[in-house]
């Protein structure tokens, strides 16, 4: 199994749009984005998007197109990229039903259920205590 990459790529792209902007450059293109990610502009399309349904950046169509933060990168954290863009939960039980005549099949659901409500919690508290700008201050130093 891969590891979902897309909070990944939606952070380089947040953190770029950031440091641009830092540099007096309101708008990326898609293109300009997924060059820094080093993938396809379609990949950074599909998460630009995601963010922009998030209201974490915006799109600017016609003349000067690109993307642009809709707030300050202080004000998104990681928790708000991760909601963004991982529909999926972070940890998932059995897709079907395990053996309920086996004592493991009949008691793992519940338990597991717990940790990983507990781990989820803790998780999505590390992460909304980074924002894109702590990211990229992380990365310049």
């Amino acid at each position: 199994m891969a590891a979902n990459s897309r909070v990944t790529i939606a952070a380089h792209a947040l953190a770029w749009l950031e440091l641009a902007r830092r540099q007096g450059r309101e708008v990326l293109t898609s293109e300009e984005v997924a060059a820094s990610v080093n993938t396809n502009p379609v990949i950074v399309r599909r998460s630009l998007g995601d963010l922009q349904r998030a209201g974490l950046v915006t799109a600017r169509r016609g003349a000067g197109a690109g993307f642009s933060l809709a707030r300050g990168a202080e004000d998104i954290t990681l928790l708000d990229v991760w909601l963004a863009v991982s529909p999926e939960p972070l940890l998932a039980l059995h897709h079907s039903e395990p053996n309920l005549e086996c004592p493991v099949g009949r008691g793992i659901r519940p338990v597991l259920s717990d940790l990983y409500d507990e781990a989820t919690e803790a998780f999505r508290a590390t992460l909304a205590r980074q924002s894109v700008a702590a990211v990229l201050e992380r990365i310049l130093q």
